[in-house]
């Protein structure tokens, strides 16, 4: 047996994608850093171990440009482009890539951290090293390291350090909490076993084996969706242990959920109501995925009414939008719903004083370890969510390793620097403007080839009968002076149009009327029909336009997406499901609805012309749409070349050019089986481009980049060049008619 100690500025323990975003956050800085994992693989619950696919702030679609930035991000995206039908060994090689790319990693799998040498009394205690057995190679190693974060999930390497933890339920008047049970208990959300089958195309037999249950003999047939034909996503709801200690009961949760999952196969195989003949059992896991254990104590515990309300923490970090999804204690053998979830209208906040510990000096914590509520971990404890906690923590982590400072004394002396590093690393974090006093850009003036000023989407693809009430969201920057609508009309009749702000600029749903016309209509198809709606906001944000219900009339529908617009659908009836749980009723992202127009917006033009797209939006602070879109796009259509261009009075030496182009952070990506994105690359994402500085009297190609799918590039460039003009050419993008780019800076 090999006794060695490992020296690093950083340990993580804990090689889930919080773990993951915190370590590569922490080496992207210069850090060296150990990550610690007890399994063969990274990846956590989404590994090809347990498959769970990893949800995020979108909500599978129900929250509106809510996909997750930085790190996290671009896991999304290249496992779009290398792994579009989700095979879940696949995307183990890109979470694995991802570490393996930052040279400051060091990467120890197959290795359980099971003791903590820690110091102090009971309120101020110290981590000075973790040690953990490296199983098949017989290594003892022992990690000594400044800072430490436990993204373990279980949260053990805290609970060993003596770190302040919470398991089950508090008591409602705590928080003062709605979902909250009266009287505190130590019940948590319990763990799951997935499964996969596969058409073999021949009659496939299948034996049960003796201990499988028999699923008749219980409530699940009655109460849950059995289908033959469905992947392992439609059953999440097998889960059990939420009334047990999901940590020490883990092997007996295990084999009831297998038992269970063995029962059901036999029930579709061999009960006769489903068409299975030819379907096998293809894979079953073997470890359950863990939902909840311990919850660190912070500085501060988020909680349900901070999520409700968006709360707008000063020292945001993160952000959320999964709805706070909690589940029986019973889990599959409940008799009621699977889950119940309560939607805040648009992403919430998370506060980096929910990230370390409030009594281990030295240790952060991120994944479903933060603190918070056991109400606001339904909401926090998904894995993008926690891979975007995962990066905070770990920027965190670098900058305490790097000043020699407390997560504490970096939340009291330098939060600025902590927000604004995440921000120029694409950090997901919402209404926190850059202010970088290094970024060049800030001071420079920005032109354009061309510049998109008249918004309208003209050519038909098809209608949409107004049923229901619809809802168009369209930036307004600075005013609108009123919008026609392509319109079929069986008689004459009249359309009632409203004007909504949306309240928040995180959010997509109507919250205040500001205005409403209604609009006589003649018999006929595709005729524009002119709403004078007039609106001047005190800054740029977005107008949820309603056209109100009319059986006699459609609107068209356009194939072409516009950045910045969306559309919607009122739902008249909650969409409470035995396949999603129980809705709460007067959400108003449930109640509005996106699914049906994924980029088929309708057909509409604006009578004024739009600032939202003018070249300075890419250096106005926002790395992300926040009240209005904050990118620039060219006009588009020309087929030439657009570029945009920052200008300075003087001549400045640049090093370093950053580029962040557009690749919809509306479009919901998965990482697995969920559901399918047709497409391998975002189509609004540059494809090929050049940076081009102005030296001496022409412009000098600097950065050169053919076929990109990615969204965030950090150009370091061979040797500074002096220049007081530099620009973006893009060349072609993947399938766009026009250039866009969020945001451009520059660095000496």
């Amino acid at each position: 047996m090999k006794h060695e100690i490992v020296t690093s500025d950083i340990t993580v323990v804990g090689g889930g994608l919080a773990g993951v975003c915190a370590a590569v956050a922490a080496a992207r800085l210069g850090q060296t850093v150990s990550l610690v994992q007890n399994r063969p693989v990274l990846g956590g619950n989404a590994s090809s171990e347990i498959r769970v696919w990893v949800c995020g702030a979108t909500s599978h679609g129900i929250h509106r440009n809510a996909r997750e930035t930085g790190i996290m991000g671009e896991l999304f995206v290249e496992n779009q482009y290398r792994n579009i039908d989700g095979n879940p060994y696949i995307w183990d090689l890109i979470v694995l890539e991802k570490v393996k790319a930052e040279p400051n990693i060091t990467l120890f799998l197959n290795t359980d951290v099971h003791e903590v040498d820690a110091s102090g009394d009971d309120n101020n205690r110290t981590i000075q090293a973790v040690t953990g057995w490296m199983m098949g190679s017989e290594r003892r190693i022992r990690f000594e390291s400044g800072v430490f974060l436990d993204c373990t999930g279980d949260g053990l390497v805290g609970f060993l350090a003596g770190a302040k933890f919470r398991i089950g339920r508090e008591a409602q008047h705590e928080f003062n909490e709605e979902w909250a049970p009266l009287v505190p208990d130590d019940i948590t959300l319990g763990s799951t076993l997935l499964f996969y089958t596969k058409d073999a195309g021949r009659p496939v037999k299948y034996i049960a084996p003796s201990f499988a249950k028999d699923i008749t003999q219980t409530s699940i047939p009655l109460k849950r969706v059995i289908r033959s034909g469905d992947n392992g996503c439609a059953y999440w709801w097998i889960e059990w242990g939420g009334e047990h200690d999901t940590v020490h009961d883990n092997e007996r949760i295990r084999d009831e959920l297998s038992s269970v999952i063995y029962g059901i196969w036999n029930y579709i195989k061999n009960s006769g109501k489903f068409d299975s003949a030819n379907l096998t059992l293809e894979w079953i896991g073997s470890i359950p995925g863990k939902r909840e254990y311990r919850r660190f104590v912070g500085d501060y515990v988020l909680n349900q009414n901070d999520v409700i309300a968006q709360e707008f923490f000063e020292d945001r970090v993160a952000f959320g939008g999964w709805s706070i999804d909690l589940h029986p204690p019973q889990g599959m053998y409940s008799t009621e719903s699977g889950s119940k979830h309560m939607h805040m209208d648009g992403s919430y906040h998370i506060p980096f004083r929910s990230l370390y510990s409030t009594n281990v000096s030295n240790m952060l914590m991120a994944g479903r370890n933060i603190s918070a509520s056991h109400v606001a971990f339904g909401t926090t404890r998904v894995m993008a969510t926690c891979a975007v906690i995962g990066e905070a923590a770990g920027t965190g982590a670098a900058l305490c390793a790097a000043k020699g400072v407390s997560p504490r004394e970096l939340h009291s002396e330098h939060l600025n620097e902590l927000q604004q590093t995440l921000l120029r690393q694409d950090a997901s974090i919402l209404g926190v403007v850059n202010n970088d006093e290094g970024d060049l850009v800030r001071s420079a003036t920005l032109t354009a080839s061309s510049t998109l000023t008249e918004l309208a989407l003209e050519q038909s693809a098809g209608v949409y009968p107004l049923e229901t009430p619809v809802g168009l969201l369209v930036p307004v920057d600075p005013f609108i002076n009123g919008l026609e609508l392509l319109i079929d009309a069986t008689a004459a009749t009249e359309l009632t149009v409203e004007l909504w702000d949306t309240g928040k600029p995180q959010n997509y749903v109507p919250h205040t009327l500001v205005a409403s016309v209604v609009v006589p209509v003649s018999e006929g198809s595709e005729q524009w029909v002119t709403a004078a709606l007039q609106w001047e906001p005190a800054q740029a944000q977005n107008a949820f336009i309603v056209l109100k219900s009319n059986p006699a009339l459609a609107v068209h529908l356009s194939d072409r997406p516009q950045s910045g617009v969306l559309s919607f659908k009122n739902n008249t009836v909650t969409t409470s499901t035995a396949d999603f749980g129980e809705m709460q009723p007067d959400q108003p992202v449930i109640d509005w609805s996106p699914k049906n127009f994924n980029r088929k917006p309708f057909c509409f033009r604006l009578l004024s012309p739009t600032s939202a797209y003018a070249a300075e939006k890419a250096a106005d602070g926002h790395k992300r749409p926040y009240g209005s879109p904050h990118l620039w796009s060219s006009a588009g259509d020309s087929g030439a070349e657009e570029w945009l261009e920052a200008s300075w009075t003087e001549t400045h030496s640049i090093g370093e050019v950053h580029i962040t182009f557009n690749d919809d952070v509306n479009e919901d990506l998965i990482n697995l089986h969920h559901h399918r994105t047709e497409f391998e690359i975002i189509p609004e994402l540059v494809k090929d481009y050049t940076v081009q500085a102005w030296v001496g009297e022409s412009w000098t190609t600097v950065v050169e980049e053919t076929n990109n799918h990615t969204r965030h590039h950090v150009h370091v460039l061979d040797s500074s060049v002096r220049t007081n003009r530099l620009r973006v050419v893009v060349a072609s993008t993947n399938g766009s008619a026009r250039a866009e780019i969020v945001e451009l800076r520059c660095y000496s």
